[in-house]
């Protein structure tokens, strides 16, 4: 049943395939320093604030507010609204959604800078640290903002990725190839913007990183393999890469279902929320296997939520602009950038 509604590789090239200007050579660049301070967001406050929408009581909760962030192609109603957002409703677990700029298709490197603001809202309002649940871009770009805001660091306790593309795709080589949205440009394999992110260090002290994907990824490629694109190396901190079918061999989800629908990505992730440490995917039960759909998900509106999680896709896919060629790395990503 589920098969029937899995989208197709055309489809596919969605959630992921799912700012300022650098003089600098990106081929020749040195990149910032780790612990170097990052820049004023250029972002009007205004826009920051009204893309932050926070569920539940920040500071009261015994649990640590979530940030949800969205996929390429799509807005956290599409990704997150039917699925992880009810879910956590049902919990009474404080959560917040970050909608990036022209539904995650612009650049990315503006897209982090709603991550930062984000990350540091409800940090001040929590009093705490933060987790952040993150679907394909959504599991790449809150790396970007840890990577080159430092601050931002020890206001997370838990980085989750689902089908994160971390080290991008292959298929958007093609996809480009006659030009392609900004966004898309980025998570190339080859892409600049990804040298950057994974400069010096992929990951920081103080954090645990779950990276959460499957091997019937149809758009982040490869994610099957000795080498999958969505785990990231260590640099710090507590790591767990684990494909769903690791846990159950028979889950067939594909890019988009592993970030709105599937069961063992979420009881993956739900381990690693509730314990210290990134997730250890031994102590999910085998039962999880039992039932494809996680907690959130309403097997009767089913077909028609996935299926217009979908269709945004698609849509975001045929209307936005193309660009010639990925946007230039803005000046504070490399060591050479003069800052006032």
């Amino acid at each position: 049943m589920l098969q029937k509604f899995s989208l197709t590789a055309a489809i596919g090239c969605l959630v992921l395939v799912a700012s300022l200007a650098c003089t600098a050579s990106s081929s020749a660049a040195t990149y910032a320093p780790l612990n170097h301070p990052g820049p004023p967001l250029s972002v009007s406050r205004a826009l920051l604030s009204e893309a932050l929408v926070c569920t539940g009581n920040l500071a009261g909760s015994k649990d640590r507010p979530i940030l949800l962030v969205p996929g390429t192609t799509v807005t956290p109603r599409e990704d997150f609204a039917w699925n992880w957002e009810v879910a956590l409703a049902d919990q009474n677990w404080p959560f917040c959604t970050i909608q990036l700029p022209d539904d995650s298709m612009g650049d990315i490197q503006v897209a982090g800078e709603y991550v930062v603001y984000a990350i540091r809202t409800m940090y001040a309002e929590a009093h705490r640290k933060i987790d952040i649940v993150g679907h394909s871009q959504g599991g790449m770009v809150p790396r970007w903002a840890l990577r080159f805001w430092p601050d931002t660091r020890h206001m997370v306790q838990h980085d989750i990725g689902l089908s994160a593309s971390n080290h991008g795709t292959l298929d958007a080589i093609a996809l480009c190839a006659a030009g392609c949205a900004p966004a898309i440009w980025q998570q190339t394999t080859n892409a600049t913007f990804l040298k950057a992110l994974n400069s010096r260090a992929e990951t920081f002290p103080g954090i645990d990183y779950t990276e959460i994907y499957t091997y019937t990824d149809e758009v982040v490629v490869p994610n099957s393999g000795p080498h999958p694109s969505s785990a990231v190396a260590g640099g710090g901190g507590t790591i767990t890469n684990v494909a769903i079918q690791q846990v159950c061999p028979n889950d067939v989800a594909e890019h988009l279902g592993i970030g709105t629908y599937d069961n063992t990505a979420y009881q993956i992730a739900m381990e690693a929320l509730t314990h210290s440490g990134s997730g250890d995917p031994a102590l999910v039960p085998k039962s999880v296997c039992l039932d494809p759909l996680m907690p959130g998900v309403n097997p009767l509106t089913f077909a028609t939520d996935f299926g217009d999680a979908g269709a945004a896709v698609a849509t975001a896919l045929a209307t936005t602009p193309f660009i010639a060629h990925e946007p230039p790395l803005a000046c504070y990503v490399t060591a050479s950038c003069r800052r006032s």
